[in-house]
């Protein structure tokens, strides 16, 4: 779909800290998180994941009506907060604004403990069931904010980012609200590691792009403004194009990018590859649209937090465009599958 909507700002929280200029600088710089054991059970192996430091969101978990909230709501604040500060607005009055929320697996840390007790104990604590549905951090955004208008959680793989991108794209240009925040968050708990572990897309060291060894899971939050005027212009964002297996991966990626304007010579490009099949795959699709595009591999630095990792690299390509004008591609492809593509220009 073609847009004519800007992004005013940006926020994030990331293993590598929350100041968006550091992080790009260290992005460039080929800095890596460090992977962090997460323990299992008794006896069960544990697993690295690149984790957000300690103290990075103790502002806002001060905050009365967060108290309670998992990490993943945590991140979602921070991020949220920061990206407003970031395009000038007062979180206090932040005007008509809607939000569009991005998750892939939720709060995890909370819902393994409620299920844990339901199976101990024979039922879960109330206090830990609001924290173990999807739009949880959503709401806990909302109500920060004070927001009462158009409010939505989108669920899905990493192309879940840029779709909800597209929403909050369409419901500004609509001239329905004034302004929309998208936003997405994941945390990490050993359960997780364990499912993706199962499924092979787990790696046990350090993630190496192109070698489908695994990715490195991680936690943060990633959040954007979305209004009328402003430098980093969408072009256009596709809609997503699923596939039902790794091999079609390529194939349906270029499919996305054939929904994009085609006038693009040479784009930039800031990358979804992350150590799995994903890698080769968008390899070949933009490669078979382009030809040879120079390419930053975000998720190298700061692992695969899925859902907000889109919009990590949203933030990354606007970054980008600050620093040298042009045209930038983002391409996603996701592992529970489907594949999705934009456009910005500035």
């Amino acid at each position: 779909m073609i847009m004519d909507v800007s992004i005013t700002g940006t926020g994030w929280v990331t293993p590598l800290g929350a100041d968006v200029d550091l992080v790009w600088e260290a992005i460039l710089a080929g800095k890596r998180t460090p992977g962090r054991e997460i323990a299992g059970p008794a006896g069960r192996k544990a697993h690295l994941a690149a984790c957000i430091p300690p103290g990075l969101v103790d502002g806002v978990a001060r905050n009365s009506r967060l108290r309670r909230a998992s990490n993943i709501s945590l991140y979602a604040a921070a991020a949220v907060l920061a990206a407003l500060r970031s395009a000038g607005l007062d979180p206090a009055q932040p005007g008509k604004i809607a939000l569009i929320f991005a998750v892939s697996d939720g709060g995890v840390i909370y819902t393994r403990k409620f299920y844990d007790q339901v199976v101990r104990e024979g039922a879960g604590s109330p206090l830990l069931f609001p924290e173990t549905v999807y739009n949880a951090p959503g709401s806990h955004v909302a109500a920060l904010l004070g927001l009462d208008g158009i409010t939505y959680t989108l669920v899905g793989d990493a192309s879940v980012g840029l779709a909800a991108l597209g929403l909050g794209a369409e419901l500004v240009n609509s001239g329905r609200v004034d302004r929309c925040i998208v936003a997405g968050a994941e945390e990490v708990d050993w359960v997780l590691c364990e499912a993706y572990r199962k499924w092979r897309f787990l790696t046990a060291g350090e993630m190496e792009i192109g070698s489908n060894r695994g990715t490195l899971l991680a936690e943060g939050a990633a959040a954007i403004v979305l209004g009328r005027e402003g430098n980093c212009r969408i072009q256009s964002v596709s809609d997503g194009v699923p596939f039902f297996r790794r091999a079609e991966a390529a194939g349906t990626l270029a499919e996305a990018l054939a929904q994009l304007p085609r006038e693009v010579v040479r784009p930039r490009v800031i990358s979804c590859a992350n150590g799995t099949f994903v890698d080769r795959a968008e390899r070949a699709a933009v490669e078979a649209a382009y030809g040879s595009v120079p390419a930053v591999y975000p998720k190298v630095a700061l692992g695969d937090a899925f859902a907000s990792s889109a919009l990590m690299q949203m933030i990354c390509a606007v970054e980008s465009l600050r620093r040298e004008p042009g045209t930038v591609l983002v391409p996603v492809i996701g592992l529970n599958q489907q594949a999705a593509a934009a456009l910005i220009s500035g």
